[in-house]
């Protein structure tokens, strides 16, 4: 069976386009007017001059935590203290099932919003690797439908926890997809160095990816990851390095970030900013002015540097809110960042798709003959527009099979005589 997906528009291509896909490939992209020579046997899909693009993909999220907003108490504060106490006491009632219902619960609220790929974080500071256990049983389990990295994340720091060097390589050996870290929560800067340079060991032993929680914290003087930029071009593996959150580089003075950005450069790591949890989470010890918590995503977009954005938590101790809509984390980064010009808004879905991709180290990623038939229809014409509305994803494809839809609503007003409104001019 063939599939056809016709009227489509294409992010920066003119005119309408139709998209053939078979045995889960694309194979063909022309024109709307062109005659694709298929034969009879085959299933159209009408975009109805909507937007195909690429899945959108989450770099960014802790899918062990998520779905415990409120259990057993509220965080009040909204702080990420009272978060870290919220969550000591759920964690006390963990369990593999516990663990698997709950990320399968987001799992299938991101399937719904045209999310195919997604890199979770999941804690390894616990000697019985509960979380792990039950993620890497999901990760198989959903497969079909849905792509999981999992970075083995030591919360509570490898030096600075008991056995935690042994439990970040248990972890490896059971099968995560990547090495994580957290510099600066270790108890001295020698000890996050010296965590950076396990990470990095273990990484080539086990032939893994890196993604390192990294200098999420408001003081400027937590420089983590010049260490780890440092490390990535001194290996030669920096398009397989992350450092996520990043946000003390809004604190930096420009002097210092002129000469890191040299070293980024370099090495080619790739960063993730997290903009609903990043602007929520940090500022809280400023009176005024306060800062807004986030890296400098223009600056290094502007610089050629890898950039995309992810959620963190979803309905969690530390973020009580969210439904797995990347719009919303898109929406909220392009404020947060001051990246408001049209051509940036227009091309704002890079930060939750390609550049995402690039990150994850994905293959066969895009709307090119030859690759994964996997995309996304939106109704909107163009990235501005989708982003503007906040468009629901209208068919989510994997493998050139429907894997969600979505019914547009509709809204009428009651002036002189019944009008639908559509948003748009």
């Amino acid at each position: 069976m063939t599939t056809v997906i016709q009227n489509a528009h294409l992010q920066n291509q003119d005119g309408l386009w139709q998209i053939a896909m078979q045995n889960g490939k694309f194979i063909k992209i022309v024109p709307q007017d062109h005659n694709l020579e298929l034969g009879a046997n085959i299933e159209i899909i009408d975009a109805e001059q909507g937007l195909v693009i690429p899945p959108y993909i989450e770099p960014h999220i802790h899918l062990d935590t998520t779905q415990t907003a409120g259990e057993p108490k509220w965080n009040e504060s909204g702080t990420l203290f009272e978060g870290i106490e919220r969550w000591a006491e759920r964690k006390a009632l963990l369990d593999e099932a516990d663990v698997k219902r709950r990320a399968l619960t987001t799992l299938k609220w991101q399937i719904a919003n045209g999310i195919q790929h997604v890199r979770t974080h999941v804690d390894v500071s616990d000697p019985t690797l509960t979380a792990l256990k039950a993620m890497l049983e999901l990760k198989e389990e959903i497969k079909d439908f849905i792509d999981v990295q999992i970075v083995a994340f030591p919360q509570e720091g490898i030096l600075s926890f008991p056995n935690g060097k042994a439990l970040l390589e248990e972890a490896m050996k059971m099968g995560a997809d990547a090495v994580g870290g957290i510099p600066h929560f270790e108890f001295t800067r020698e000890y996050g160095v010296n965590s950076l340079e396990y990470i990095f060991e273990l990484a080539k032993k086990y032939d893994r990816l890196i993604d390192i929680h990294c200098d999420e914290i408001d003081d400027e003087q937590s420089r983590f990851v010049e260490s780890v930029a440092a490390f990535a071009y001194r290996d030669g593996i920096g398009e397989k390095v992350t450092a996520s959150h990043t946000t003390a580089m809004g604190s930096y003075n420009d002097a210092y970030a002129s000469r890191l950005f040299r070293v980024f450069r370099l090495s080619g790591i790739n960063f993730v900013a997290n903009p609903l949890v990043n602007i929520h989470l940090q500022g809280r010890f400023d009176s005024y002015p306060k800062r807004r918590g986030m890296t400098r995503v223009k600056e290094l977009l502007k610089s050629g540097l890898n950039v995309c954005f992810g959620h963190d938590d979803v309905f969690d101790p530390w973020y009580p809110l969210g439904t797995a809509n990347m719009l919303q984390v898109l929406h909220m980064g392009m404020h947060v960042g001051q990246m408001m010009g049209y051509p940036e808004l227009n091309n704002g879905l890079n930060l939750i798709t390609k550049n995402s991709a690039r990150t994850l180290h994905l293959q066969d990623y895009g709307i090119q003959e030859g690759n994964n038939a996997n995309c996304l229809i939106l109704p909107a014409e163009n990235g501005f527009d989708a982003l503007r509305r906040q468009v629901p994803t209208r068919y989510s494809i994997r493998y050139g099979k429907i894997l969600a839809e979505t019914t547009l609503p509709e809204t009428h007003i009651m002036l002189h005589e019944k009008e639908r409104v559509t948003f748009r001019r």
